[in-house]
């Protein structure tokens, strides 16, 4: 299936390197502008699977552009574009829910990774947030256990990824992949099955 990119970048001629790669790379580029307010109403009306955001933009900065996207409740990917690299920044750009950045200037062949990457982590929280929910809506849970209960399997996931991609060579993609069509097979959840790949009890 074809990616659904919006781009938002100030400057034009980044923007046109930007949507030349992406159409090059096969992915359908439909809509693109270089106010971050823009973009919010952009991917409101597109509603694509990955907006790229510059980190500075007049009308709105990329970060703000961020949280309102999330606010959005669309199944989006966010990817950052950013000359600054700071730690800070990164923190603050996970909080509003971005998955992946990217600092420029960039080569091309570091665009398509960073969205891949992007993606697979929306994907995965996307999931994990199914998950739950189902568990809310099918076992009564309340939304607080609810939240704590995504917390605790997101923080299980991560760690089982981590031990799959270093003893099996798996990508991150592909790690995740393995749990969740493994707790689909098994009819487990997530967190079960990440909990037996940490005690060593289950391997690809």
């Amino acid at each position: 299936m074809t990616r659904r990119v919006v781009i938002a970048e100030d400057e034009a001629i980044i923007r046109l390197d930007l949507k030349e790669i992406l159409l090059d790379e096969g992915y359908d580029v439909v809509g693109e502008t270089g106010r971050g307010d823009e973009a919010v109403e952009l991917v409101r009306a597109h509603r694509p699977d990955l907006v790229i955001l510059d980190i500075k933009m007049p009308g709105s900065d990329g970060l703000a552009a961020a949280r309102s996207i999330r606010d959005l409740d669309l199944k989006v990917a966010v990817l950052i574009l950013t000359a600054f690299s700071q730690r800070s920044l990164i923190d603050e750009a996970r909080d509003a829910g971005v998955a992946a950045y990217l600092v420029k200037p960039f080569q091309r062949i570091e665009l398509i990774p960073a969205i891949d990457q992007a993606v697979a982590r929306c994907e995965q929280e996307w999931a994990i947030d199914d998950e739950a929910h189902r568990a809310q809506t099918e076992g009564g849970v309340d939304l607080q256990a609810s939240a704590e209960d995504k917390f605790e399997t997101r923080r299980m996931v991560d760690g089982a990824k981590g031990i799959l991609m270093e003893q099996s060579g798996l990508s991150e993609a592909e790690a995740f992949g393995f749990i969740q069509k493994t707790a689909m097979t098994t009819r487990s959840r997530m967190v079960d099955v990440a909990r037996q790949v940490l005690e060593g009890t289950l391997a690809p």
